[in-house]
């Protein structure tokens, strides 16, 4: 059984961007037919499963499926922070002071972290529609148990990118992350992708709620899991 590309996004509830960023950086496997992609449902659920990532509504569900770290993004958040006010051009620069301030984690690896943010395409900056994007390290980077991290950035004007956001919307609002684990990256860039696209992160995050707001959204994102999936797959 083959799916197309709207089904396998709807399958996993992420966007067809994340699902084009697996293809890209994670080696979904897939086939061409006619200018489309389609994706064998077997091959498929190998790949997930390979990855630490199961399927959490629609073609490629299992009975009660959901992703299998057990991560919670809200924790990740709060270690991170949300910086509001911050020129673009000045990203970088304010991601880099997070990372300082992780005192969990050694010294060395702060200082890693740091350089890689400034390399030259250290950072995948992940453009997911409606002025949200979702940047990780281009390299896989992660903290080790329990020291992920998500930073929320609110910029003041729009961030400069290689290519436009295939919606057209300007990009304005970053949820960087770095995960705890490998397995874990994949979860963390599906699960932001989709409490943006359902639910009342977007909302909130878009009216520029007090922070104690946001992080409770995130925590709903969290807590809610299968329940809000399985109404909208009825729905």
């Amino acid at each position: 059984m083959y799916l197309n590309l709207v089904e396998l996004a709807e399958s996993f509830g992420v966007s067809e961007k994340v699902v084009d960023d697996w293809i890209r950086d994670e080696g979904l496997p897939y086939v061409q037919d006619r200018g489309r992609l389609l994706f064998d449902r077997a091959r498929v659920a190998h790949w997930a499963a390979g990855h630490g990532l199961t399927a959490r509504a629609g073609f490629l569900a299992p009975e009660n499926g959901a992703f299998t770290t057990g991560l919670e993004l809200a924790p990740m958040l709060r270690i991170g922070g949300i910086w509001r006010d911050v020129p673009s051009s000045g990203a970088v620069e304010v991601l880099e002071r997070m990372i300082v301030s992780l005192s969990s984690i050694p010294q060395p690896v702060r200082a890693l972290l740091a350089q890689r943010l400034r390399a030259k395409s250290g950072v995948n900056w992940a453009p997911i529609g409606d002025g949200f994007a979702l940047p990780h390290f281009s390299a896989r980077v992660t903290l080790g148990r329990d020291a992920g991290v998500i930073t929320l950035l609110l910029l003041r004007d729009v961030l400069p990118l290689t290519e436009p956001p295939a919606d057209g919307v300007p990009v304005t609002r970053l949820f960087f992350f770095i995960p705890p684990s490998p397995r874990a990256h994949l979860d963390t860039l599906a699960r932001l992708s989709r409490a943006i696209a359902h639910g009342p992160l977007r909302d909130v995050v878009e009216r520029g709620a007090p922070d104690e707001e946001l992080f409770q959204a995130l925590a709903a994102a969290d807590s809610s899991g299968g329940a809000e999936l399985k109404h909208e797959s009825h729905s």
